[in-house]
């Protein structure tokens, strides 16, 4: 069986960026401005902002973006949705966003929120772990004391997030013998003394292997409770057999009306075949489809263009999902080729400072600065289409510049950023200054 490199399983990402941001509670920018009333699991009353800067087309020269027109606005919000936008009054009586560009939330898609040291003293990672088998082997010693702070830790990581204008992420949580079931109930926590401010999604991931481990039992037991997605691992390296893990997986996800978020790591023949395995089983059960990723998939930036392009393909056809890390050194993810076919991806941060990677700064938005980098996005249309990788998708300008978002009914989260427009957030990593979460502000810097 072969065995996996940690260098080839994780790809660290960006730096750490220095301490904590403290997340504060709702309040307005500017005293006596209009403020979300409510907190609690309900969206906030009608409130507004001004003087917000948002997006309204694109500059031509010569067929070519050179700049980004933008304006100020008001922006009314009301029972957790965008009411009105409309013509800028300085004089209203609304929080003062101070020509502060509003983007959409963003959403960190791949993320372990129920192990990590953030939040405690600091620790690097060991060196002695190389093997995906070897950190096995080293949780199963340490998951016992990391659990005794895992509900404090995952908030932390919350708060860290939501410094960095996240407002939604999808966490992979330990399912095995070892943490049983402990792992996802103190993530569960967390996540319910955060409802008002954050929005999140599970997957019950067996980070020991399904069979490897012996986690059937407690994977069952975890797809029954409140969890959205069936997680797998390297299902050749750690299970010795492709279709003995994906059929479990697929099953148990059908059975109780789950998705499936696999981490594939590995390369060579065996990570190929669960990329079609697992493709032809979403293509066999349409209800997989548009709910089923391959999170790292790190096969993808091995394959000559021809195999790449026909597996880019299937993947659309199937409405499969990539979530990239965006990694970079020896293995950069063909992300350009798999947009080209329409492929969805997304991003996450991972692990955040945990004892499988040392790095991790929160920021999902750097993430697209990341990618922009590696893929020579550096004009200002290129820049602007960036943005999409840290916010699922939603662009406030389509690909002419045709103003598309905010639009009323929208739900009313979004971020506030010290940009100019869309481009330069992306290039520079722009300050977040504000985050709304669902008509509430519960973050300003």
């Amino acid at each position: 069986m072969e065995s996996i490199s940690r260098k080839t399983f994780i790809q660290s990402s960006g730096l750490l960026l220095a301490g904590e941001m403290l997340v504060k509670k709702a309040g307005a920018f500017a005293s006596g401005a209009t403020q979300p009333t409510e907190t609690g699991g309900k969206p906030a009353k009608k409130w507004a902002l001004k003087n917000v800067r948002l997006e309204t087309g694109f500059v031509y020269e010569d067929d070519e973006v050179v700049a980004t027109e933008t304006g100020l606005f008001r922006v009314e919000i009301e029972g957790g949705k965008i009411k009105a936008v409309l013509p800028n009054d300085p004089k209203a009586n609304a929080t003062d966003a101070k020509g502060q560009l509003m983007l959409p939330a963003f959403r960190d898609m791949h993320i372990h929120l129920d192990k990590t040291y953030y939040g405690g003293p600091w620790k690097a990672r060991s060196a002695k772990n190389r093997s995906v088998k070897d950190m096995i082997a080293f949780e199963q010693k340490t998951l016992p004391e990391l659990l005794k702070t895992s509900t404090y830790r995952a908030e932390k990581i919350i708060e860290l997030l939501q410094s960095k204008g996240t407002n939604f992420a999808r966490s992979h949580v330990n399912i095995e013998p070892t943490s049983k079931l402990d792992s996802l109930k103190n993530l569960q926590k967390a996540i319910e003394n955060k409802k008002d401010t954050f929005g999140a999604e599970l997957v019950a991931f067996p980070q020991h292997g399904v069979f490897y481990s012996q986690s059937e039992q407690w994977m069952k037991e975890a797809a029954a409770m409140d969890i959205d997605f069936i997680g797998g691992l390297d299902p050749n390296a750690i299970d010795g057999s492709v279709e003995k893990q994906i059929d479990f997986i697929v099953q148990l996800a059908l059975d109780h009306g789950k998705g499936i978020d696999i981490h594939l790591h590995e390369g060579g023949e065996p990570g190929l075949k669960t990329v079609e395995y697992l493709t032809q089983k979403v293509i066999e059960n349409p209800a997989l489809a548009d709910k089923t990723f391959l999170s790292h998939c790190f096969v993808l930036a091995r394959l000559e263009k021809p195999k790449l392009e026909e597996v880019s393909e299937k993947l659309a056809h199937a409405r499969v999902g990539v979530v990239s890390t965006i990694p970079f050194g020896s293995t950069i993810m063909p992300i350009p080729t798999l947009y080209r076919y329409g492929v969805t991806v997304m991003t996450g941060n991972d692990s955040i400072v945990d004892h499988w990677n040392t790095f991790g700064s929160g920021s999902v938005l750097q993430k697209s600065n990341l990618m922009a980098q590696l893929y020579g996005q550096s004009t200002e249309r290129d820049l602007s289409r960036c943005l999409k990788l840290a916010t699922c998708g939603i662009l406030p300008l389509d690909d002419q510049g045709k103003q598309q978002w905010p639009k009323a009914g929208d739900e009313a989260s979004v971020v506030l950023v010290e940009a100019s427009c869309s481009a330069e957030a992306v290039a520079r990593i722009s300050p977040v200054k504000a985050l709304v979460h669902r008509g509430n502000l519960v973050y300003r810097s």
